[in-house]
């Protein structure tokens, strides 16, 4: 969205939103509306945000463009020591899971499919946690 390119480009150029407002000639208040997304600027609008960025405008209106060179948006890749933290507690999630006091279907212990679906959404659901994680308590001089 038009919004989260601008949000994008000010904080490259790490301005304010008043100070970025300012250079427009805009309000902050409606460079606020538009960075999230609640108003659709006008051409000239575009026009002077643009400007004020140094950007071209097909930067703003183009969505790609942004994410594409917004290496900060990316989740920090997993190293050795983390995959073999999250291997371990799945491990032991499923155990936990399998015990009696584990969970069961109906008062029926879980198929083979069943546990290996859970296996599955349990890991994919780890990964994404350790890696959000990663990139939001990681401090800004150390992330590549």
């Amino acid at each position: 969205m038009i919004g989260d390119n601008i949000k994008f480009f000010r904080k490259k150029a790490k301005m304010t939103q008043v100070e970025l407002a300012e250079k427009a000639n805009i309000s902050r208040s409606y460079l606020a509306d538009v960075e999230r997304n609640r108003y659709n600027p006008s051409f000239d609008t575009l026009k002077a945000i643009a400007s004020a960025l140094n950007v071209p405008i097909s930067s703003l209106i183009g969505e790609e463009d942004a994410k594409n060179s917004n290496r900060d948006t990316q989740l920090p890749e997993l190293t050795e020591k983390d995959e073999r933290d999250i291997a371990k507690d799945l491990q032991r999630i499923m155990d936990s899971l399998e015990s009696r006091e584990g969970l069961m279907y109906d008062g029926e212990p879980m198929d083979e499919e069943t546990r290996e679906l859970i296996r599955i959404s349990l890991e994919n659901s780890m990964r994404l946690a350790k890696r959000i994680a990663k990139k939001k308590f990681t401090p800004k001089k150390y992330r590549k």
